[in-house]
């Protein structure tokens, strides 16, 4: 797989089907996975495998909202859902001259009250 959007949707379903051999087939050995929020950052595929499979106990659910991207790049938006809720998460991939995904940039927006000055001017969702 070389295109990039095929490769995040396919990273997706592996997830959700906790397919982990499926899952670090898709990324490089050297891939660099990174939580710019959390300041968190897990290096290696080993030890990105692991991050997923040990880091999200319990029953969760991704659902791709949208993929983007070509050639070497895309992003993504899912939603997450568990016990606790629904989040939504972005997430940016980059990947190497043999189409493996080896960096990755996540971001989980914490949801927020808009100022009520602006309450006239939109439509709450």
């Amino acid at each position: 797989m070389t295109d990039a959007r095929e490769a995040v949707e396919a990273y997706w379903a592996a997830a959700e089907a906790r397919d982990w051999e499926a899952f670090g087939d898709l990324v490089a050995e050297d891939v660099i996975y990174e939580l710019p929020q959390s300041r968190e950052r897990v290096r290696g595929r080993a030890a990105y495998i692991r991050f997923n499979a040990e880091g999200f106990p319990g029953d969760w659910h991704i659902a791709v909202e949208r993929v983007a991207g070509q050639g070497q790049r895309a992003a993504s938006w899912i939603r997450f859902h568990d016990a606790s809720g629904t989040q939504f998460g972005l997430c940016f991939f980059d990947l190497d001259g043999d189409g493996l995904i080896d960096r990755i940039y996540d971001f989980w927006p914490e949801p927020y009250d808009p100022p009520g000055s602006r309450a006239h001017l939109v439509e709450r969702c």
